[in-house]
């Protein structure tokens, strides 16, 4: 069969998808890897589990009958540091987006180029989980990898050097370093020189459908994306109007931008989009479905997600004014802080596993509400939201989010997000479409929309307000 494949190297798996010219999935595999939580905060993984799961789910798709490949498209996990020596080896595991171990070396960095002028060149504040402070770290704590260091990457591009042997990224993954500048996507200099990081290191910068390099048998493989700007584009958010909203592990709610526009306290991220000479704006949330998925396996351990969606429905939009705060690893928008922590505030002897699960699905929605509030002031203007991740398999869950952000949600054909818009751009880069609007617009289908419950609306705007007043109130009681 001709096809075009995407790769998505995940935090939980690696997955694989393979599409023909009109958008059909014609095979999809997956591989799961371990995470390794050495010490409270941090959080690792092996890159040669992400090459080895990669090559298992490409064998599969080959004894699944795909033999006629035209293109590759990767994405990843963003933010994730590979670090390899002279010889490409790898020296140490690789630190990931939700590592939360370098608020000194964010500190530092906004210290050495000041806060203003940082989101003038990157368009972003330095947090915790962005490359940068990472490098930064292992400066100061294992001078003794960082003094071997010949090359950096992100983790879907060191898939990449093992199918190519090249040291490319693309500007939306590169956008996430906290070294790229955004607004002109190039390397900073400034900031380079600033950090004192060697340009060396870096890979060269390439658009996402352009060719980055090919396999051994001759397959273009496209430069790729990030795993959200991947997700957007499987979703058919190319370009302003639908939002993606993402409902994984951790939640986004995702716009491209007529033109770039940094929110001037950096409290959304603002990237290069996917979309040669476009840009986005996303707020991002650490704990979406996570939160439903550590309370299940704390709470309701071995019950199916499937009976706590159908618990949760029986309560009435609000839960009885319980209110659930998903900070459990810290979180990013609105608020940049490591050290903020999740509760349920309102608990009484009513409440019970039904009432806390819909919380729970609640809670995310008005975490995934403060990034929609900061897009619209950039000037955003959605007239949906495209929904993918675990979490948008919950219709509950989706009617939630609609009446919380009083928007349609749409379900599109197709549930894997971020594979099947790095699938696009491998068909871009094979030539199978001439660009990737073409891609998208012969692709990407929705074949549901959820409407906002005006019933339910009164009550979660009411509920969103109790959610924003309760950060503030409860942030000086910690230690």
């Amino acid at each position: 069969m001709t096809a075009v494949i995407g790769v998505d190297v995940g935090t939980t798996g690696v997955k694989a998808i393979a599409i023909s010219h009109d958008g059909e999935v014609i095979a999809k595999a997956e591989q799961a890897y371990p995470l390794s939580t050495p010490r409270p905060g941090w959080s690792e993984q092996d890159p040669e589990d992400w090459w080895r799961a990669a090559q298992a789910a490409l064998q599969a798709l080959a004894a699944a009958g795909i033999a006629d490949v035209r293109g590759i498209g990767l994405s990843g996990q963003m933010h994730g540091l590979v670090c390899l020596d002279e010889r490409d080896r790898v020296l140490r595991p690789a630190m990931l987006w939700n590592d939360q171990r370098t608020g000194a070396e964010c500190a530092e960095i906004e210290a050495r180029i000041g806060p203003e002028r940082l989101v003038e060149l990157t368009g972003n504040r330095a947090q915790t989980g962005f490359t940068a402070p990472k490098i930064l770290w292992l400066r100061r704590h294992e001078p003794d990898v960082y003094s071997r260091i010949s090359r950096i990457l992100l983790p879907k591009d060191y898939i990449r050097l093992r199918l190519t042997g090249e040291h490319a990224i693309d500007v939306s993954d590169a956008s996430g370093t906290l070294l790229f500048d955004v607004a002109n996507r190039r390397w900073s200099e400034e900031v380079t020189e600033a950090l004192e990081i060697p340009r060396s290191w870096l890979p060269r910068a390439l658009e996402s459908p352009e060719i980055s390099g090919r396999t051994a048998h001759g397959v273009p493989v496209a430069a790729g994306a990030g795993d959200q700007a991947a997700a957007a584009l499987g979703v058919g958010a190319d370009r302003p109007g639908p939002l993606s909203l993402v409902l994984g592990t951790s939640g986004v709610v995702f716009a491209a931008l007529p033109s770039y526009a940094a929110e001037p306290q950096a409290r959304v991220h603002v990237f290069c989009h996917a979309v040669p000479g476009t840009w986005h704006a996303m707020g991002v949330m650490l704990s979406a479905a996570g939160s439903l998925q550590w309370f299940r396996d704390t709470l309701a351990a071995g019950v199916p997600f499937d009976d706590l969606d159908a618990q949760a429905e029986q309560r009435a939009p609000g839960s009885d004014g319980l209110i659930f705060l998903p900070y459990l690893a810290g979180e990013r928008t609105p608020h940049a802080d490591p050290d903020a922590r999740g509760a349920f505030i309102g608990l009484s002897l009513r409440h019970d596993r039904a009432s806390m699960v819909r919380a729970v699905m609640e809670g995310v929605a008005y975490g995934l509400r403060d990034s929609l509030e900061l897009l619209k002031a950039l000037g955003v203007r959605a007239v949906d939201g495209r929904a993918s991740g675990g979490g948008a398999r919950s219709r509950l869950w989706l009617s939630i989010l609609a009446s919380t952000l009083g928007l349609p949600v749409a379900i599109t054909s197709v549930e894997e997000g971020s594979a099947f818009g790095a699938a696009l751009l491998g068909g871009v880069a094979g030539g199978v479409f001439g660009d990737v609007h073409e891609a998208v617009e012969a692709c990407v289908r929705v074949r549901e929309l959820v409407e906002p419950q005006p019933a339910w609306q009164e009550a979660y705007a009411d509920g969103y307000q109790r959610f924003r007043a309760l950060y503030p109130a409860l942030r000086g009681l910690r230690r």
